[in-house]
């Protein structure tokens, strides 16, 4: 929905609205949003609403570990404005899953997090995908083809996406690391997120756009698309925060499938996209690759919460379980470590 909205809210007006203004917009609209959340939840805490008690959530303790994510973002909403305004909706929607494949490259250089065989193989079909679906659909004039692809216009709508995925993977992997350990509701660092990011969007609007803005103002080419990209936006980030502390990669996975479905279904019907094989190929992949890691993930995450069996666990049962340092391999390749107890034998998958 989101890349329709803007994409639509681009291509349909004569006098395009300013990036830099809609992004500074979408993350006041958050930060009230999450300001109102954390005033509830504080309120009904303490009994009563209390300024500082909200100050102290939002501005104390470790906030200022959220500047760093906050400014990532920020260039990463601008750049992808930039994109969707060079590429289709189809094509920038299934090149932006390249933000799993920097996603887990981060994590593996910045977490030490161990990625399956599988998982890296859906990486590899991942990238494979994205390259089919850049291929010019029509290659049956060679000079035609490479003339499409070294479109200025198209390699910088995809150096965007490039980049905007690499950076969604740094600001994304930081920000896990900065939660970790935290107790902080995910409310309180939303709203941390949101307002150290309107900084950085002040200053885009004010250095990049500033000299047409003070002429034209700042709402100038504001459309009623342009306020459904912007709460589209808004919304997605708050959506995605919610759905990674409440739903697991399966549902992501499928989340991401349907919206590729609906971007290229929608994309033909509004934008007069042409599906080509190579397209369709390339979104299939795309799709698969991201169903496959996903279900890995949760393998792994799954397996990390049965493990470690503890002394008082096994007490508290009754039965005492020790764990036998032998290994083995299931059909796919992921690690299983048998454990013995008094109980009858199991065997958990490991990740």
């Amino acid at each position: 929905m989101l890349v329709l909205v803007m994409r639509y809210s681009r291509v349909t007006s004569d006098t395009p609205f300013y990036a830099s203004t809609a992004v500074l917009m979408s993350e006041l609209t958050k930060f009230t949003i999450c300001l109102f959340i954390t005033a509830k939840t504080s309120a009904t805490e303490h009994k009563r609403l209390s300024v500082r008690h909200i100050c102290n959530d939002i501005l104390g303790g470790d906030s200022w570990k959220i500047l760093i994510p906050a400014g990532l973002y920020t260039i990463q909403n601008n750049l992808q404005y930039t994109a969707v305004t060079l590429l289709d909706a189809a094509t920038f929607q299934v090149t932006y899953q390249l933000k799993i494949l920097t996603t887990a490259l981060c994590a593996v250089m910045m977490l030490g997090t161990r990625l399956s065989t599988q998982q890296w193989l859906s990486l590899v079909a991942l990238t494979l995908g994205v390259i089919l679906v850049q291929i010019p659909a029509d290659r049956s004039n060679t000079a035609g083809s490479m003339l499409s692809a070294t479109d200025p216009s198209q390699l910088l709508g995809l150096m965007s996406v490039f980049v905007a995925c690499v950076l969604s993977g740094l600001a994304g992997v930081y920000f896990e690391k900065v939660l970790k350990g935290s107790r902080k509701s995910i409310w309180v660092r939303n709203a941390q997120l949101a307002l150290f990011s309107i900084m950085p969007a002040l200053f885009g609007v004010l250095i990049v756009d500033g000299p047409d803005i003070r002429q034209n103002g700042f709402f100038y080419g504001y459309t009623a698309w342009t306020w459904g990209a912007i709460a589209c936006q808004a919304m997605g980030g708050l959506i995605v925060s919610v759905v990674v502390k409440y739903a697991d990669n399966i549902l992501k996975g499928f989340a991401t499938s349907i919206s590729i479905i609906v971007s290229c279904v929608a994309s033909v019907w509004i934008f007069g996209f042409h599906i080509s094989p190579l397209f369709l190929a390339g979104a299939a992949l795309v799709i698969y690759a991201t169903y496959i890691y996903g279900r890995s993930e949760h393998r792994r995450k799954s397996a990390a919460e049965v493990l470690p069996v503890t002394a008082d666990d096994s007490e508290q049962h009754g039965q005492p379980v020790v764990a036998i340092g032998r290994q083995s391999q299931d059909d796919e390749g992921i690690p299983m470590v048998s454990i013995h107890g008094d109980a009858k034998d199991t065997e958990l998958k490991l990740q």
